[in-house]
């Protein structure tokens, strides 16, 4: 297994050193000074004098924002605010920075002193698979732009992990590998679309987080495995399962060690490890974001969204993801003027609205395996809904809930999409050493490579072995991804909707809850809904990880029709405001990074 990548902290800018220049005034008092003058020469000795105040006034107050010595001139400010990282939101940071107490430098230090004391030592994360070596180089170019033109958007200067799956220039220094070694050192072609407009904004490329290898398309493997990156935990609770395939996306802003992240969802890989890290997670609509750029499993269902710690960090980081992108063709399908989904953060969205239960099935313990407290949270959650002033239609089932149970489209259409997009993936390289070109070169590698890449509990990869046996597009191919849209949409979460005139569903997250917008390519905003008691039975989920566990957290979702992103934020915000839970509980103690701001700063 590779040593994470660990930048020196070191920030490239040279601290000004210079001598304040010496000023000599005459000895006897001022007033009589200027009174020894012509009464038209005084007037002008006034005036110089006025203007040589309010313009060293000016310096002191510019150079206590920029962190210059102010020689002598002091003016009484607000002491420096240090947000905790562990919460902190974007918006306190743009606070912090815009007042001068800290430096997206200083953040960039500090996320990375907090990622060395958790994610290789002490309970051994695994969240994070490397770091960015341009990042403080980044970080000090934003700061000085900052400082000399203004920020560039909400996210200037902010610190985000991306998946890695997602691509990014191998120049700057990062893998783009969805943690396999058959990719290491491989050089994309370009930024991934989703990346372009993050550099846009101004947002600083953190690092790359753990993953279940391929986006948790290999085998049935436990969700955080990837051969390059280990087996991720989650940190509510030694060695829980973090849920995939966004698993170090999930645990890394859980406990602060990135401000936001970006994960990927073909089918429950936002919406699960958002879920169970205690997370806000957005899975928007088939074609709101971009995928050029990022490992494929299928583009009929893959997307990208933000995982943060609230909703208004989320609708945040989607206003500048989402939009239209020519090297995606899905993309061109949405609405030409994408939504400030700030604007959507509303305590009162759910007033009047009508929200319903499809319990057939998704709330049917005996085929989810939910522990029965999921369950119990959740009939909490719909009387809190109700209070917010929503009508609770209960049941609203969805018609085709038995038949999408049963279906295997999904599974029709992912492995033959998975082998030719995949394919594509390695053709559009310009180098990949470990010499793999197709998924049949991929397998074999695994396969030579068994000691990393199938060690004793992960060996399967019965995934990529079916993927690879598809022919292509066949007539069995186009029938299921008809099925599938039909199944999940036309008579499934829009039948619900039209069927009892409702604005939206909801569910809680764990179990099926993502498989009918996963097919029909509609989205779903997942928030925290709660924790397992401390009684609950652990359970064995992997080699070496756990589920259910004590204190594990667990979501709520609201699911809708195509492009109502808008709205479900509304609703997601409107129950978080009010509930809060993500507060309700932290970490286990070792799982929590101490490192803080002040620490980097010294004070």
């Amino acid at each position: 297994m590779l040593p994470i990548y660990k930048a020196p902290l070191t920030s490239g800018v040279e601290s000004f050193t210079g001598k304040p220049p010496k000023f000599s005034f005459p000895t006897q008092p001022i007033t009589s000074f200027i009174l020894s003058f012509p009464k038209t020469t005084r007037k002008d000795i006034m005036r110089t004098l006025l203007r040589c105040f309010l313009l060293l006034s000016s310096l002191a107050i510019l150079q206590s924002a920029l962190g210059y010595p102010s020689y002598g001139l002091t003016f009484r400010t607000k002491a420096p605010i240090y947000p905790d990282l562990y919460e902190a939101s974007v918006l306190e940071l743009q606070t912090g920075l815009d007042a001068g107490h800290f430096s997206s430098v200083d953040l960039i230090k500090a996320y990375f002193s907090r990622i060395e004391e958790v994610n290789l030592q002490g309970p051994q994360l695994r969240a994070v698979i490397e770091l960015n070596p341009s990042a403080l180089t980044q970080a000090a170019a934003l700061d000085v732009e900052r400082r000399t033109k203004g920020k560039r958007s909400a996210l200037h200067g902010i610190p985000i992990i991306l998946k890695d799956n997602i691509g990014t220039l191998a120049s700057e220094g990062m893998n783009t590998t969805a943690g396999s070694f058959g990719l290491l050192g491989s050089v994309v072609p370009d930024d991934a679309g989703v990346v372009k407009r993050l550099r846009k904004a101004g947002a600083i490329l953190l690092g790359k987080a753990n993953l279940s290898e391929f986006a948790h398309f290999r085998g049935n493997i436990a969700s955080g495995w990837s051969g390059r990156g280990g087996q991720a935990t989650n940190a509510y609770f030694p060695n829980a399962d973090p849920c995939g395939s966004s698993s170090g996306s999930g645990i890394a802003t859980s406990i602060g060690l990135t401000s936001i992240s970006l994960g990927t969802e073909t089918d429950g890989s936002i919406i699960c490890p958002s879920s169970n890290n205690n997370l806000v997670g957005i899975k928007p609509t088939l074609g709101l974001t971009s995928r050029a750029g990022v490992i494929p499993i299928s583009s009929h269902q893959d997307t990208v969204g933000p995982m943060t710690r609230s909703m208004s960090d989320a609708a945040i980081v989607l206003s500048i993801i989402a939009g239209q992108d020519p090297n995606d063709n899905f993309t061109l399908s949405q609405p030409e003027h994408v939504p400030d989904f700030t604007k959507a953060l509303n305590k009162n969205a759910l007033r009047g609205k009508r929200i319903g239960v499809p319990r057939r099935v998704f709330l049917d313990d005996s085929i989810t395996g939910n522990d029965p407290s999921i369950n119990a949270a959740f009939e909490r959650a719909l009387r809190t809904i109700q209070d917010l002033g929503a009508t609770i239609v209960d049941p609203a089932d969805i018609p085709s809930a038995d038949e999408i149970v049963a279906s295997n489209s999904e599974n029709v259409v992912l492995s033959i999409d998975f082998k030719l997009e995949l394919n594509t993936w390695f053709h559009n390289l310009k180098e990949n050493p470990s010499g793999v070109q197709t998924l049949a070169d991929l397998i074999q590698f695994n396969n030579d490579h068994a000691a990393e890449e199938r060690p004793s509990g992960f060996e399967d990869q019965s995934v990529l072995i079916t993927s690879e046996a598809t022919k292509g597009f066949n007539s069995t191919y186009f029938a299921a991804l008809s099925a599938n849209h039909e199944l999940g949409g036309s008579r499934g979460i829009d039948a619900a909707l039209k069927m009892h005139n409702l604005d939206a569903l909801v569910l809680p997250a764990p179990g099926f809850t993502s498989t009918p917008a996963a097919i029909a390519g509609y989205p779903v905003i997942t928030v925290p809904l709660g924790f397992f008691p401390d009684d609950v039975t652990i359970q064995k989920a992997g080699p070496s990880t756990v589920y259910p566990a004590p204190g594990v957290p667990f979501g709520l979702s609201f699911l809708g029709t195509a492009f109502s992103d808008f709205d479900l934020i509304g609703y997601g915000y409107a129950y978080e405001q009010r509930t809060k839970t993500r507060l309700g509980r932290r970490a286990f103690s070792a799982a929590i990074p101490t490192t803080q701001l002040v620490d980097i700063l010294g004070g």
